[in-house]
């Protein structure tokens, strides 16, 4: 029952499977957080400003368009440098441990002193660990520097993922429009369902983050509804 060969690759599958999750999750969540704020806005200022609904409907898709595709090239940009700077911090530890490595040694004592080691138990490590170089640079990134792999492949994963979020959030708040006859009418139906929606995603986003999950959700509502709110009054103070 203790096998190792059969215990360690269902913990390693574990593993992969919670981080990427993980990372999906907060991409779902930044994406879905500004697709039903921003476009909603919008859709409230434009509704403080204009008569038609088809001319909400054709700023407000264009907005959608234009946000996901900033959103998604902002996670994508944000996944690549990541692994830009992994990278080069990585060459920059492989230098200092080849070039360095008495100062390199003394980290890593240091380091194993914050964590409580004792003089001798701090000795057989610093000596175990840095009798493999690949090995010594992977302690000083991770313990010296902080510093977790990434996964090259996120990047992409995270344009799509935040961008489509982005998309489906914000046709949220627009579906009220084509259902109604006027701006104002729209606005109605849209502030009610938006806010809805906020209150359930910030409530759940809350109770997935550990935060607690009824203030979470009023937050998220009343950030929606602020910034529609602010929206609305100024253009209505510049169409007067």
């Amino acid at each position: 029952m203790n096998d190792p060969a059969l215990v360690e690759p269902h913990l390693g599958s574990h593993a992969e499977h919670h981080l990427s999750s993980s990372a999906m999750l907060q991409d779902i969540v930044i994406g879905l957080s500004d697709g039903l704020t921003v476009p909603f806005a919008l859709a409230a200022g434009l509704s403080g400003a204009v008569d038609s609904s088809a001319l909400v409907i054709t700023a407000g898709l264009a907005e959608i368009v234009a946000g996901s595709i900033a959103m998604g090239l902002g996670g994508y940009l944000a996944g690549r440098t990541e692994v830009e700077h992994y990278a080069a911090e990585l060459a920059r530890e492989h230098r200092e441990v080849q070039e360095l490595p008495h100062v390199e040694r003394a980290e890593v004592d240091e380091l194993l002193a914050e964590m409580g080691l004792s003089e001798t138990t701090r000795a057989a490590a610093v000596a175990e660990l840095t009798s493999d170089p690949e090995q010594w640079v992977r302690f000083m990134m991770k313990y010296e520097l902080g510093l977790e792999e990434p996964d090259p492949r996120q990047a992409p994963k995270s344009a799509f993922t935040i961008s489509t979020a982005y998309a489906v959030g914000g046709l949220i708040p627009l579906t009220a429009y084509f259902f109604t006859a006027t701006p104002t009418e729209g606005l109605a139906w849209s502030a009610a369902i938006t806010l809805v929606c906020l209150l359930v995603f910030g409530y759940f986003k809350s109770r997935m983050t550990g935060q607690p999950a009824v203030a979470g959700a009023l937050k998220m509502a009343f950030v929606g509804a602020l910034a529609a709110s602010a929206a609305f009054g100024v253009a209505r103070l510049i169409t007067q």
